[in-house]
């Protein structure tokens, strides 16, 4: 029973680091120029030149979606 247990604990660890990470929110601020992001929450997200940023505004909900250490803009979805 232990090695089930262990055995389906070590699944689902592994499964959830595969997955990377978003973040969800309403857009306070764009800079386009800086290319930076600030949700409503607070948090500001820097997208990198190589990652297309559709065209958002202040209020609308985007999905910013990141690398797995969650240290890397991967996309911008609205």
């Amino acid at each position: 029973m232990k090695k089930i247990i262990l055995a389906a604990s070590a699944v689902a660890m592994m499964s959830g680091a595969a997955f990377a990470s978003s973040a969800n929110g309403v857009v306070s601020q764009f800079n386009e120029q800086a290319r930076v992001i600030t949700l409503e929450s607070g948090q500001s997200y820097t997208v990198p030149r190589d990652v297309a940023i559709p065209a958002i505004q202040a209020g609308e909900k985007v999905s910013i979606q990141l690398n797995d250490e969650g240290d890397k803009v991967n996309a911008v979805l609205r």
